[in-house]
C-alpha cells in the first residue's frame, strides 16, 4: 500500500499552536462570558424584584378582601415604572384594561419597538407572556421570576402575591401582580461581551500563529539544513558540513552530524585508497604476466602439436598444460580489460555499422552460423564500436550455446532512438536468486547451469562495454523457458567525453 502523505512539520506545529490558542482562548473567554452574563442578569433580576417589592410594600397590605377593577388598576399603576409595565390579576379580572399614559419623566432607555416615550400610551402587559408554571408558583404565595422572549425581545417577568389585613392578621388576598421588564439593554451588554470575547480569541489566534511561524522558522531551519546536508552526503559529497548555531539540542544534532560526516569521509577515503591500490595491483600484475604468458603460450602450442606423439600420460599432461595456459591468458586479458574500465581509460572507436552484418560476422568468425537462428532486419545502421559489440555478442551467444539448450536465437528490435539485441536459449533458465548477481565479477552460477566455466568476468565486461556506449545489458527468464539477455544501445552512441557523435 502507498503510504498516505502526512502533514509537514511546519503545518503540524502551526496546527498545534493554533489549537492550543483556540482551546485556551475559548476556555478563558467562554468562562468569563458565562460569569459576566450570569452576573448581569442576576443583578438586573435582583434589582427589579427588590424595586417591585418596595413599591408594593409602600401601599399594602390591602384593607379590602374583594378588590374591584379600580383597585386592580391602582395596584398595576403602583407596580409600573419607567422601565417596566405591570398587570394585576384577581380571579377572572385583570387591570389595567386600557393603556395608561407614560410618565412625563423621560425613560432612560432609548426608544425602540416595544418601548414607550413620555406622553405616549404604555402598552398593556399581555397575559400570554406569563407562563402557567410561573402563575402556579405565584398562586402558592411565593415571589418568582422568569426570563422569556416576546416578539423577538427578551423580558424579565416577575410575579408576586399580595396580602390583605383581616382582624389584625395578614393572609393571601388572591391578587397576583406581574411586571415585565425589558432585558434589551442587558442583552446588548452581553452581546458586546461576546463580541469582545470573539475579538480577543481572534487576536490571540493571530498572535499564536505569528509565534508559531517564528518558532517553526527557528526549529525548521536547522532541520532543513540537516536534510540538505544529508542528501548531499548521500550523493557522495563527503565534505558536506552544517553550521552549528547555539548550544541547544539542535546544535548537538549538528555537532553529531558533522562528526559522523567527518568519520564517514575518513572511512570512505580509506576504502577508496584501498580499492585504488587493489585495482592498480591487479592491473600491474596482469601486465607483468603478459610477457611470461606469451612465452608459455608458445611452448603450450608446441606441446599441443606434439601431444599426439607422446606417451598417453605425458600427452594428456601436455594437452592439460596447453588448455590451462590458454585459460590463464584469457583471464589475464579479462583482468586488463576490467582495469581499463576501472581506471576510466576505456574508449570507444565509433563507426557507422550495419547491425545485421556485424551479428553475422560475429557468428561466422566463431563458427556459430549454423547453430544460431537469427532475426535481423536489414539496413539498420548504428554508430557504435564494432569491436566492443562483437565482444558482447560473442560472450552472450557463447554462454547460450555452452550453458543453455538449443535452439539459440539472436533477434534485433529497432525504434527511432534505440536498438535491442536479444539472445535467447531454451535451457532451464536462471534461478531467481541468481538473476541479481549474473553480472557480478567472478560470479559463477554453477547451480543454475549444467556446468560453469571461465573466469566469471565475461558478463561483467560485456555489461561495462554496453554502459560505455550509454546503453545497458539485462537478463530475464523467457516466458517459454530459457534465459533472455537484452543488449540495448543508442542509435547514436556517445564518445567518452559525453558528447553525442554525429
Amino acid at each position: 500500500m502507498t503510504p498516505r502523505p502526512s502533514l509537514g512539520l511546519r503545518a503540524r506545529l502551526l496546527f498545534a499552536f493554533a489549537l492550543l490558542c483556540v482551546v485556551t482562548a475559548a476556555s478563558v473567554a467562554g468562562g468569563s462570558y458565562v460569569q459576566a452574563r450570569n452576573a448581569i442578569l442576576q443583578r438586573t433580576q435582583d434589582a427589579a424584584v427588590q424595586a417591585m417589592t418596595n413599591r408594593l410594600q409602600a401601599h399594602y397590605p390591602l384593607p379590602s378582601a374583594e378588590p374591584g377593577l379600580a383597585e386592580l388598576d391602582e395596584i398595576a399603576g403602583a407596580a409600573t415604572d419607567q422601565n417596566s409595565i405591570a398587570v394585576a390579576v384577581y380571579r377572572e379580572m385583570h387591570a389595567p384594561l386600557a393603556p395608561p399614559l407614560a410618565p412625563s419623566l423621560a425613560s432612560p432607555l432609548a426608544p425602540s419597538p416595544g418601548r414607550w416615550r413620555p406622553g405616549e400610551r404604555v402598552p398593556i402587559l399581555d397575559l400570554g407572556m406569563i407562563s402557567p408554571e410561573l402563575r402556579q408558583v405565584v398562586a402558592s404565595g411565593q415571589t418568582a421570576w422568569q426570563r422569556v422572549v416576546w416578539q423577538g425581545e427578551p423580558f424579565l417577568i416577575i410575579g408576586t402575591p399580595l396580602l390583605i389585613v383581616e382582624r389584625a392578621r395578614t393572609r393571601m388576598s388572591g391578587i397576583e401582580v406581574y411586571t415585565a421588564r425589558s432585558l434589551l439593554p442587558e442583552q446588548r451588554s452581553i452581546d458586546g461581551l461576546a463580541t469582545s470575547a470573539w475579538l480577543t480569541g481572534g487576536a490571540a489566534l493571530a498572535f499564536a500563529v505569528i509565534l508559531a511561524l517564528l518558532a517553526t522558522r527557528g526549529v525548521l531551519r536547522p532541520v532543513r539544513e540537516l536534510g540538505w546536508a544529508a542528501r548531499l552526503l548521500g550523493e557522495g559529497e563527503m565534505r558536506t558540513r552544517i553550521v552549528v548555531r547555539g548550544s541547544d539540542e539542535l546544535a548537538d544534532v549538528a555537532h553529531t552530524f558533522n562528526n559522523t560526516a567527518a568519520e564517514l569521509e575518513r572511512h570512505v577515503k580509506q576504502l577508496r585508497d584501498m580499492e585504488a591500490d587493489a585495482r592498480r595491483f591487479v592491473a600491474d600484475v596482469s601486465h607483468e604476466l603478459r610477457t611470461p604468458l606469451a612465452a608459455l603460450a608458445a611452448v603450450a602450442d608446441i606441446l599441443d602439436e606434439e601431444a599426439a606423439a607422446l606417451p598417453e600420460p605425458v600427452g594428456r599432461a601436455a594437452r592439460l598444460v596447453s588448455q590451462e595456459t590458454l585459460n590463464l591468458t584469457g583471464l589475464v586479458n579479462d583482468l586488463i580489460e576490467i582495469s581499463r574500465f576501472d581506471s576510466g581509460v576505456a574508449a570507444l572507436a565509433l563507426n557507422e555499422i550495419d547491425v545485421a552484418e556485424l551479428v553475422r560476422a560475429t557468428l561466422r568468425t566463431r563458427g556459430w552460423s549454423e547453430s544460431v537462428h537469427t532475426e535481423l532486419p536489414s539496413s539498420v545502421t548504428v554508430r557504435l564500436d564494432p569491436r566492443r559489440v562483437d565482444v558482447i555478442l560473442a560472450n552472450l551467444v557463447g554462454n547460450a550455446l555452452r550453458h543453455g539448450e538449443p535452439p539459440v536465437s539472436v533477434r534485433l528490435r529497432v525504434d527511432p532512438d534505440w536498438i535491442a539485441l536479444e539472445v535467447l536459449d531454451h535451457g532451464p533458465g536462471l534461478d531467481e536468486a541468481v538473476l541479481p548477481h549474473v553480472f557480478d565479477r567472478f560470479y559463477k552460477a554453477s547451480a543454475a547451469r549444467a556446468r560453469s566455466e571461465g573466469s566469471g568476468l565475461g558478463l561483467a565486461i560485456a555489461r561495462e562495454n554496453a554502459r560505455l556506449h550509454r546503453g545497458d545489458l539485462t537478463v530475464t527468464n523467457a516466458p517459454d523457458g530459457g534465459a533472455k539477455f537484452t543488449l540495448r544501445l543508442p542509435r547514436r552512441a556517445h564518445d567518452p567525453d559525453g558528447d553525442a557523435e554525429r
